[in-house]
């Protein structure tokens, strides 16, 4: 029976099902696994006796949040982001305690995670962006049309703002590009993004060159089989990119829609304007743009002033 098992054993159980039927990645594995065993054994220890399945499922709010404020302490404590993750791993541990091996535990619901402050977004600099998006026409190895789609796409990213998904969910009809495009974007909210010649000019050239028939409403961007153009291929594209340019792993696709909105700040332009651009739903997402800017100018400031 499945209350007979020992919590390590049902945590062995839960990998394999993350790893075969989740598809969940090393890293992911790795830590799920170790903030779980860490789990069990605080548990084992808090209790003075090894932890069966049906133990996990009497855990109680107490115990959960004592395990948390271990975690806190000790020589290397975590910290509150590692914590959130940490206690994340367990919520999805029970969770398939739960569905698979009939143990459920409603106690989970009522510990609240410790309050993490979003990080400052971490954009590229101008000329990293510029030479991102001129990176793919450098490649020997790639087709002249791959090569101007990937440089469409980036474009799209730096120049409008957008998030991967809403690039690639453009179809063949929003081609040629208008002075505005109409994104909709996260919760259905649409929104208008102005399209720079830049942009229209990189999606004209992608269209010049690409080897397929587009039905107007197929996707714009195509695979090299001819299928959609999916986010996993943008962004193995922008780490190859990266590691040629040298630049850090914080380079990423995203890091050109961060870009987008930093380097629009920097010119003067105004939060609210930036908010729309974006789609944010609260201005408090945007305002954590004036932290780059400020860390910039603070930058530029120690630099350059003779007495810093």
């Amino acid at each position: 029976m499945a209350a007979a098992l020992t919590a390590s054993a049902a945590r062995a159980q839960w990998l394999e099902h993350l790893a075969h039927e989740r598809r969940a990645s090393p890293r992911t594995l790795e830590a799920y696994g170790f903030a779980a065993a860490r789990y069990i054994a605080f548990l084992g220890q808090h209790r003075g006796e090894a932890i069966s399945v049906a133990d996990l499922g009497t855990i109680t709010p107490g115990e959960v949040r004592a395990w948390l404020a271990y975690l806190r302490s000790g020589d290397h404590p975590l910290s509150p982001r590692s914590l959130s993750q940490a206690l994340s791993a367990i919520r999805t541990f029970h969770r398939f305690l739960d569905r698979r091996l009939d143990t459920p535990n409603p106690s989970l619901a009522l510990v609240r995670g410790p309050r993490v402050k979003p990080g400052a977004p971490r954009p590229v600099t101008e000329d990293q962006a510029a030479g991102l998006l001129a990176e793919p026409g450098l490649d020997p190895d790639r087709e002249d049309w791959e090569a101007a789609r990937d440089e469409a796409v980036l474009t799209l990213l730096y120049g409008c703002g957008l998030r991967i998904s809403e690039a690639l969910s453009l179809k063949r009809s929003d081609a040629p590009l208008s002075d505005l495009l109409r994104i909709t974007g996260k919760g259905s909210k649409t929104r208008m993004a102005p399209v720079l010649p830049a942009v229209r000019e990189a999606v004209d050239a992608y269209l010049a060159v690409a080897p397929f028939v587009l039905a107007a409403d197929g996707p714009l961007f195509r695979a090299k089989r001819g299928g959609p153009l999916s986010p996993r291929h943008v962004q193995a594209t922008v780490q190859v990119l990266r590691g040629r340019l040298g630049l850090p792993a914080s380079a990423t696709p995203h890091a050109l829609r961060h870009s987008f909105a930093t380097h629009l700040l920097g010119a003067g332009a105004d939060l609210r304007s930036i908010q729309e651009l974006l789609g944010h739903a609260s201005l408090s997402t945007t305002q954590r743009y004036t932290e780059v800017d400020a860390a910039a100018l603070l930058s530029a400031y120690t630099a350059a002033h003779p007495h810093a």
